[in-house]
């Protein structure tokens, strides 16, 4: 499957131009392909992010959780008793 690529011009401090190419290397793959990368999981994870902030916004209020099962009473979890 061919993607549509765009290619762009990225200035870098010298040191990071030299980690960077070395940094390619070791991964057996090209500055240009590596940064490329980097960008896209970026770009996911800033997507994946907005995704769920949206579910979690889109709910009811108030405190529930996932398997339906109520939370714990106030005295539940303040039991003194239990710990003397």
């Amino acid at each position: 499957m061919k993607r549509n690529k765009k290619n762009v011009t990225v200035t870098l401090d010298r040191e990071v131009a030299r980690w960077a190419r070395v940094e390619a290397a070791r991964r057996g793959t090209s500055v240009s392909r590596m940064l490329g990368d980097i960008l896209e999981n970026e770009m996911r994870g800033s997507d994946a992010y907005e995704r769920a902030m949206d579910r979690f916004f889109a709910q009811e209020p108030g405190m529930h959780r996932a398997d339906g099962r109520p939370l714990p009473t106030r005295e539940e979890l303040h039991d003194r008793a239990g710990l003397r």
